[in-house]
């Protein structure tokens, strides 16, 4: 373990632990000659879009991937989530997370179905399906849970719950590609599930989205939606708007899944690393994975316990950033603490008590191909040290421009 005094840090007037730094979601690259290749070929075929090769090689492969029937790729995961939401006939009121990235909600709201914000279970950050429950009214047309840290939701308790009140249930499975439920892949669950090819994360196509569903009628509507109604070469039979994946996205997400074990491998090794390293730390709790299930360990996930650690999380995140570690608040402050749902729904945090104090715990830090154990360890170090002088720390931090 590396000794740092307290001068030696950069918020005491030191120099920070890392020269360059380390991103939360830096892009995985893969092999760059093969992505470079298809590139060259694409460019050579002067094919750039409109459902090209690369696009269908890359649906069929995720297919194979999941035991799913249908993927449809899109160019990011909030056009797939509106799509589907379309596609589903969801109107009124959709119970949803807050603890979640905004886009979840805004899918709904820019529709004008209104995101009915549930409170999530505190052990698995996923929604509780007791909470979903009580939620419902006449208004009420589906449920859209997320895979939060692409850790499955409840998926079987949804299940019957939206089959006894008949609504329809979309997963928003951003975090979870490669992972999986009872040994079934993600994307196999509810009407349709949308991943995320975000470059932040672990498989990126730079910038793209899928749907998937093994509903063959909901899988025409969605590609006729994706591609303007287009039903032929001039033949428009439905409501659409341009949401297709390009042909360069769908090159970099054949070459990530190339190299998909390399990644997965990076995120379990460093996710063990940290683990290890961070056991006997007070006040500090790493999510776990559970190894029975398929992972794609993506999401290093600290709770942080004030009392314990005497120390805010904030005050940690305030530490880590002036050493260039820059670890991420998810997902605060929640949805429902932001525009316009802190206008339309002010009491909302009422009924989401565990959201509430989760957002105020939860922190997560750098990890996937773009650094070394070496960085891990430095990284433990630093929160090992910052925990040990709590108050020591929080004192300097609250002296500092923008924390009085």
């Amino acid at each position: 373990m590396i000794k740092r005094a307290v001068n030696d840090l950069a918020i005491f007037g030191g120099e920070p632990a890392f020269a360059h730094r380390l991103h939360v979601g830096r892009p995985n690259i893969g092999n760059q000659e093969r992505l470079l290749d298809r590139i060259r070929d694409l460019l050579d075929r002067r094919w750039l879009t409109n459902q090209g090769p690369l696009v269908q090689e890359f649906e069929t492969k995720i297919c194979e991937l999941l035991g799913t029937k249908h993927c449809i790729l899109t160019c990011n995961a909030t056009t797939a989530l509106e799509i589907a939401i379309r596609a589903l006939g969801l109107t009124g009121e959709v119970i949803v997370p807050s603890f979640t990235f905004v886009a979840t909600a805004h899918a709904l709201q820019w529709q004008e179905i209104a995101p009915v914000f549930c409170d999530i279970d505190p052990q698995t950050h996923n929604l509780d399906p007791r909470c979903v429950e009580a939620l419902i009214t006449p208004r009420t047309s589906g449920i859209l849970a997320t895979h939060i840290w692409g850790r499955p939701c409840a998926i079987n308790e949804l299940i019957e719950i939206a089959t006894r009140h008949r609504l329809k249930l979309l997963f928003d499975a951003a975090h979870a590609f490669g992972c999986s439920y009872r040994g079934r892949k993600i994307g196999n669950f509810g009407a349709a599930e949308v991943f995320s090819f975000h470059a932040t994360k672990f498989l990126n196509t730079f910038e793209g989205g899928a749907v998937v569903t093994n509903d063959d009628e909901l899988a025409g509507k969605i590609r006729l939606m994706t591609n303007f109604g287009f039903a032929g070469y001039d033949q428009v039979i439905y409501l659409g708007i341009n949401g297709k994946m390009s042909e360069p996205a769908a090159a970099m997400g054949l070459t990530g899944l190339e190299c998909l074990d390399q990644f997965v491998a990076a995120n379990r090794s460093h996710y063990k690393h940290y683990q290890e390293a961070l056991a006997d730390v007070p006040g500090v709790q790493m999510i776990r994975y559970n190894e029975a299930e398929q992972n794609n360990y993506q999401y290093i996930v600290l709770e942080i316990d004030e009392l314990k650690t005497y120390i805010s999380r904030d005050g940690i995140s305030s530490m880590l950033h002036a050493e260039n570690i820059l670890a991420r608040r998810y997902f605060y402050p929640g949805c429902h603490h932001m525009e316009p749902y802190r206008s339309h729904f002010p009491h909302a945090g009422l009924l989401l008590p565990e959201t509430e104090q989760l957002t105020q715990r939860v922190l997560s830090l750098p990890t996937g191909t773009a650094i070394e154990a070496r960085d891990v360890d430095l990284i433990c170090d630093l929160i090992r040290f910052v925990v040990e002088h709590g108050a020591e720390v929080s004192q300097k931090i609250s002296t500092l421009p923008g924390n009085g």
